[in-house]
């Protein structure tokens, strides 16, 4: 698959199990909250659809509170797979391009970057808003799913990709996010 831009309208915003059992356990967890809290911001500016998961949460607890007002009115979808797209109620709408973030790089935001492309949904990944509980893990997820057809990108990257131009009205929220 060819590496592509963004889309805002054909692409949605996936965010992985941010969750609370994981600020202790995973690598540079408040800047990887607060990319994914970027990344969700500049979403629902440019109209773009976010789903929102949770693992388990009545044993890993909900997703964190930094990122309650970039989800405001988004209900997570409860899971127990590893997978987001197997997961009871995932759907993208029709929309054929998933950008995804989140916790755990090498397990879930993997196995949903799998499924996705085994559907033929073309997905980005936004390196600097992945984690794991160790850089070789996160490393070893970021390449499986790159070498699988993912493209590796920027929660920067992204948004521009999305915005498109800077003629476009959100232009300035958008550019004020990622400064």
């Amino acid at each position: 698959m060819p590496a592509r831009v963004l889309d805002r309208d054909r692409a949605v915003l996936v965010v992985v199990d941010v969750q609370e059992a994981f600020r202790k356990a995973v690598l540079d967890f408040e800047r990887v909250a607060r990319a994914v809290a970027t990344l969700a911001t500049g979403a629902r500016i440019l109209g773009v659809p976010v789903i929102v998961t949770e693992q388990y949460p009545k044993g890993l607890g909900h997703t964190v509170e930094e990122l309650a007002e970039a989800l405001d009115g988004i209900e997570p979808i409860e899971k127990v797979c590893f997978s987001a797209a197997a997961a009871d109620g995932f759907d993208l709408g029709g929309r054929d391009q998933a950008l995804l973030c989140g916790i755990e790089t090498h397990v879930c935001v993997s196995q949903t970057a799998h499924d996705l492309l085994d559907r033929g949904v073309e997905v980005h990944v936004a390196r600097d808003a992945v984690s794991s509980r160790t850089a070789e893990n996160r490393e070893l997820g970021l390449r499986k799913m790159e070498s699988s057809g993912a493209i590796l990108t920027s929660v920067e990257t992204a948004l521009f990709e999305l915005l498109g131009t800077a003629a476009a009205e959100e232009f300035k929220q958008v550019q004020g996010l990622v400064k």
